[in-house]
């Protein structure tokens, strides 16, 4: 954690509001960005209820990770949501949206300098849940390996393969729909809108370096 924020923390822990303030305007971007693909257009209203916990909670923060504490609570709130919606998180994304997105680099480290559009966020909710989440905790908000693997009760060698096998899976979209978008254009079809569907799985990656 930033000497920035962790004086914004003992700050806010003491009653000051602008230091509260501080801390919701950096770490709510990244907040809506992870619930937006676990729970899709309910993120907001999640992030609430998150905010609202962390508010209440913040004077018993004894210290560590502040990003991983407030990422946990999110995820709680987010866990107990679904378990009422009685559904699992998806947002259709059109393929082709993506294609600008790709280049000469290497796709799959350019697919995660781009995860933060709105295209690329819904993409990353058709992933398999272990590796969107991973992607998720360790691209958007930022946590290292280690943290992430304690928000989610995993090993952080686990969470570093499904974050490189999730961004993998990105690339592979990434280049799919740039080689299909040129095959129209040489025969003079236009393009189609292929929407990823809830429940389908996305192309196979190619194995993790580990």
């Amino acid at each position: 954690m930033t000497g920035e924020l962790s004086e914004a923390v003992a700050s806010a822990q003491a009653g000051d509001e602008e230091a509260f303030r501080f801390l919701y305007r950096s770490l709510q971007p990244g907040l809506l960005r992870y619930l937006t693909a676990l729970v899709g257009g309910d993120a907001e209203d999640v992030a609430s209820e998150a905010w609202l916990q962390i508010s209440r909670d913040l004077p018993s923060f004894t210290g560590g990770e502040f990003r991983a504490w407030t990422v946990t609570i999110a995820r709680n709130r987010a866990m107990d949501h679904l378990r009422r919606q009685r559904r699992r998180p998806s947002l259709p994304v059109p393929v082709q949206a993506l294609s600008g997105l790709a280049g000469d680099a290497d796709t799959a480290e350019r697919a995660g300098e781009t995860i933060g559009t709105e295209t690329a966020l819904a993409l990353i909710a058709a992933l398999p849940p272990r590796e969107a989440e991973a992607v998720l905790l360790r691209a958007v908000i930022g946590l290292d390996a280690e943290t992430a693997g304690r928000v989610l009760g995993r090993r952080a060698g686990a969470v570093r393969t499904a974050a490189h096998r999730g961004l993998r899976r990105l690339a592979a979209l990434l280049e799919r729909s740039d080689l299909g978008q040129a095959s129209d254009r040489v025969v003079g079809v236009t393009p189609s809108r292929p929407r990823i569907r809830p429940g389908r799985q996305s192309p196979k990656a190619e194995p993790a370096d580990g």
